[in-house]
C-alpha cells in the first residue's frame, strides 16, 4: 500500500500541513526572514515584468552577434524613453482627469442619483419586477470599494517613501542582472543534483519560464491592444475621461477573463451620468472589444498555453483577492500557472519513472 501514489500524496499533503502548523507556533523565527521577502518581493516582481517584456529585445541583438553588454544598454534605453515618452504625453493628461474627476464628484453622485431616481420611476413599465435600488446599490457599494481599495493601496506606497526609495533602487539592480546572468540560473539550481532527477529539474525550469513569458508578454500585449481599442473608441463616441478609463482597463485586462468587466463598471457608469445613449455605445465598443480579443487578438498572441477554465481564473482570482487583496489578485493567476506546471511536470516524472521500473522489472 504504501507504493500506491494515493498513499504517498496523502502524506505528502499531511506533512506539508504539519510543518505549516509547526511553523505557525514559533513565527518568530521567521519573522526577519518575511521582513526581508516583504522588502525585496515588490522590486523583485517588477524587474520580473522588465525582464520578460524586454528579453526578446536583448535576444534579438544577440542574434546579430551584438554583445551582452551593449543589449543591455539598448534594453534599459528602450525602457527609459518609453517612461520618459509616458511621462511627457501621457502622464500629465491623467493627472488632470483625475483631479477633474476628484473636483466633479459631488456633482457626479448627484447626476447618479438623478439616472437611478429616473430608472425608479420606469421600473413599472418593465415587463417583469426588478429591484433596481438593490441593483444600484450593489453596483456602486462594488465599484466604490474597487475605487476605495486603488486609491488606499496607492496612498499607502506614495506615503511609504521609504519603501519605494527602496524599491527604484533594487529594481535596477535585479533587473540588470536578470539580463547578464539569467543562462546561469538553472545550472546554479541543478548544481547539487545528478541523473534523471537534475533532468527533471531542467525540464521543469525551463517550462516555468516559458510559462512566464507567454502569460507576461502576451497578456501585456493584449492588454496594450486593448487599451488602444477602448481608448480610440471612447473618443469617437465622446466619453469623458476616455484616457483615464482606458488606462484602469490596461491594468485590470492583466487579469483573464474578470478584468475586462471590472473595466467596464466605471466606465459604464460614468457614461449612464453622462448621456444614457452613451452607456449603449460603451457597451457596444466593450462588448466588440472582448469579442476581438477572444476570438482573435488572445489566439494569435498567446495561443492555448496556458489553457485555464474561465471557472477556474474566476475562483482563483476571488480567493487570491480576499487573500492578499489588488497584489493578490495581479499574481493570482501567473502563480497558478506556475503551480500548475510543477504538478504536470511531477506527474510526467513518476509515471515516466514508474514505466522505466516496470520495464526493467519486465526483462528480469
Amino acid at each position: 500500500m504504501t507504493n500506491k501514489v494515493w498513499f504517498q500524496s496523502g502524506v505528502a499533503i499531511i506533512m506539508t500541513l504539519v510543518i505549516i502548523f509547526m511553523a505557525t507556533k514559533v513565527d518568530y523565527v521567521f519573522k526577519p526572514f518575511i521582513t526581508i521577502f516583504a522588502t525585496i518581493a515588490l522590486p523583485l516582481l517588477l524587474a520580473a515584468v522588465l525582464y520578460y517584456i524586454t528579453i526578446p529585445i536583448q535576444e534579438f541583438l544577440e542574434r546579430r552577434k551584438c554583445p551582452r553588454w551593449l543589449s543591455i544598454i539598448a534594453s534599459l534605453l528602450i525602457i527609459v524613453i518609453v517612461i520618459t515618452v509616458l511621462s511627457i504625453s501621457v502622464i500629465p493628461i491623467v493627472s488632470e482627469q483625475v483631479h477633474n474627476l476628484v473636483t466633479r464628484a459631488p456633482l457626479l453622485q448627484r447626476e447618479a442619483t438623478s439616472v437611478v431616481n429616473q430608472l425608479i420611476a420606469q421600473r413599472d413599465r418593465l415587463p417583469f419586477e426588478v429591484n433596481i435600488e438593490e441593483i444600484t446599490n450593489k453596483v456602486v457599494n462594488f465599484t466604490s470599494t474597487i475605487f476605495t481599495g486603488i486609491i488606499s493601496n496607492a496612498f499607502k506606497i506614495i506615503m511609504s517613501t521609504v519603501s519605494v526609495a527602496i524599491s527604484l533602487v533594487l529594481i535596477p539592480f535585479f533587473y540588470i542582472f536578470m539580463l547578464k546572468d539569467h543562462e546561469r540560473l538553472v545550472p546554479m539550481i541543478t548544481l547539487p543534483f545528478t541523473g534523471r532527477l537534475r533532468l527533471f529539474i531542467i525540464d521543469t525550469l525551463k517550462d516555468i519560464d516559458l510559462t512566464l513569458r507567454a502569460f507576461i508578454q502576451g497578456q501585456m500585449l493584449v492588454s496594450s491592444i486593448l487599451c488602444i481599442i477602448l481608448f480610440v473608441g471612447y473618443l469617437i463616441i465622446g466619453l469623458d475621461y476616455a484616457l483615464l478609463l482606458a488606462i484602469f482597463a490596461l491594468f485590470m485586462n492583466v487579469v483573464p477573463f474578470v478584468g475586462p468587466w471590472v473595466a467596464f463598471l466605471p466606465a459604464g457608469i460614468l457614461a449612464l451620468i453622462q448621456d444614457p445613449m452613451m452607456f449603449v455605445w460603451v457597451s457596444l465598443i466593450t462588448l466588440a472589444a472582448q469579442q476581438l480579443e477572444s476570438h482573435v487578438i488572445t489566439p494569435n498572441v498567446m495561443g492555448n498555453r496556458l489553457q485555464m477554465h474561465p471557472l477556474t481564473v474566476i475562483t482563483i482570482v476571488l480567493a487570491a483577492g480576499n487573500i492578499a487583496g489588488f497584489i493578490g489578485i495581479l499574481v493570482a493567476i501567473p502563480t497558478y500557472a506556475v503551480i500548475k506546471t510543477i504538478v504536470q511536470n511531477i506527474w510526467r516524472y513518476r509515471r515516466d519513472l514508474s514505466s522505466t521500473l516496470t520495464a526493467d522489472i519486465s526483462e528480469k
